[in-house]
């Protein structure tokens, strides 16, 4: 999928779920990884075009898992852009790596990223925070939670944060991971170092899917609709037993 194809399910995203309103500051969480880093451009081209003004900044947290300034080509891309970048240092990695041997790191991983992006938006002012998660996101986010936490449950197109005061935001909602491939291309993509990189139970689920496409080609069409749709039938939220 092109750009512009691109831009107009950006655009729908941010319109029907009121995302972005004039004078925001909005902080955009960059991993380095194909789907941040369309994020990121998309949003820096909607800016140009968009009836709301708004800031943009890119946010890096540098985990420690490597010496080497892996990220020096999106310093690039980001000043070709006209976008703030700050990265921010930590040992997150050999924290969870290396002192605490974590076999299933992913969870704490994910909280202290998070706690790291939220102190350095609340450090400069900004006031929401994208993340790069895209339709192939909702639909394993629904199926970790149905296989492993048993219940039915994704993340919101858009959600406030009470402690910390931000708004978290995801743009590419519209967008499956296979749309963006080809646009990826044109952009400077950082290997994700993470030792658990590939082997974790999120990837399980996409390996999953693949085989259910296999004899359902449109199940993860069906899957999103299933989720985003406003109407729940038989289920039991409603009904208590005696």
């Amino acid at each position: 999928m092109d750009k512009q194809k691109l831009l107009s399910r950006l655009r729908r995203a941010v319109t029907d779920y009121n995302m972005i309103q004039d004078g925001d500051k909005i902080a955009v969480g960059v991993s380095g990884g194909k789907d941040s880093m369309v994020l990121l451009s998309l949003l820096a081209n909607y800016r140009i075009f968009s009836k709301q003004r708004f800031e943009l900044m890119a946010i890096i947290i540098d985990m420690g898992l490597t010496k080497e300034d892996i990220f020096a080509p999106i310093k690039e891309y980001c000043k070709s852009i006209d976008v703030p970048l700050h990265v921010e240092k930590t040992e997150i990695g050999p924290i969870i790596f290396e002192e605490r041997k974590e076999t299933n790191p992913c969870s704490l991983c994910s909280k202290m990223r998070r706690g790291a992006l939220n102190t350095v938006i609340n450090q400069y002012g900004f006031n929401k925070l994208a993340l790069g998660h895209h339709a192939d996101d909702v639909i394993d986010t629904f199926l970790l939670s149905l296989m492993f936490e048993h219940r039915l449950s994704t993340f919101a197109p858009i959600s406030y944060l009470d402690r910390t005061q931000v708004t978290v935001v995801r743009p590419l909602l519209y967008i499956f991971e296979r749309d963006l491939m080809t646009f990826s291309k044109t952009l400077p993509i950082v290997k994700n170092p993470c030792p658990a990189d590939k082997f974790t139970k999120r990837e399980e689920m996409k390996q999953f899917l693949v085989k259910m496409q296999e004899v359902y080609p449109d199940v993860k069409e069906k899957l999103f609709t299933a989720i985003s749709h406003p109407d729940r039938y038989n289920l039991w939220d409603k009904v208590k037993p005696q």
